[in-house]
């Protein structure tokens, strides 16, 4: 197990890039959100370890295929390159809300997969997400939720504070990635 790997979890639509009700469904349509490529980079070249995990049930559902994936994480990975950071992985979600996965979050199959790629544990670790489904399936594994105003962030803060659920208080709020990467630096830098 390596208890020096400082990881970042990070959800991809709506916190690095432009989220869309109609999905992103091609290397074109997926546009990085202000600052998110340089707070990736700079988590990168800070010692973090970057990892992305997404629902991505646009493939199970036809709007786009595996290379379109393929290509659009390409593109993030090499912007983040081009800003002297890396992204060590992305792991997605290739199923629909009915297929009864366990990958799909709020389940925390993609966490699990991360724990056993990178031989760690997911517990304490920063995990940044712009909806419900991002945090609870963080905090199912013991990660520390920061939430990103970004996307759905307003809309699910709204809905935190009106359910009140009992991790509501270990919740950090950031406007955006940058905000989020500048904690995570300062906190478990």
């Amino acid at each position: 197990m390596d208890d020096n790997l400082k990881l970042v979890i990070l959800d991809r639509d709506g916190v690095i890039n432009e989220d869309s009700d109609a999905f992103i469904k091609s290397e074109s349509e997926w546009v990085p959100l202000p600052g998110a490529i340089d707070a990736m980079a700079s988590l990168s070249k800070a010692g973090f370890t970057l990892v992305v995990a997404t629902n991505q049930s646009g493939l199970a559902r036809g709007l786009f295929d595996l290379d379109d994936l393929e290509a659009m994480h390409a593109k993030m990975a090499q912007l983040v390159e081009s800003q002297g950071g890396a992204l060590s992985a992305v792991f997605y979600c290739p199923h629909g809300p009915d297929d009864g996965c366990n990958c799909r979050k709020p389940k925390p199959g993609l966490i699990d997969a991360i724990e056993a790629e990178f031989d760690t544990s997911a517990s304490g670790v920063p995990l940044v997400g712009d909806s419900l489904r991002d945090l609870e399936a963080g905090i199912s594994k013991g990660c520390d939720p920061i939430l990103v105003l970004t996307g759905k962030g307003r809309k699910t803060q709204a809905s935190i504070e009106q359910q009140a659920p009992d991790w509501a208080n270990k919740l950090v709020v950031c406007e955006d990635l940058a905000a989020a990467a500048h904690h995570i630096q300062t906190v478990y830098g």
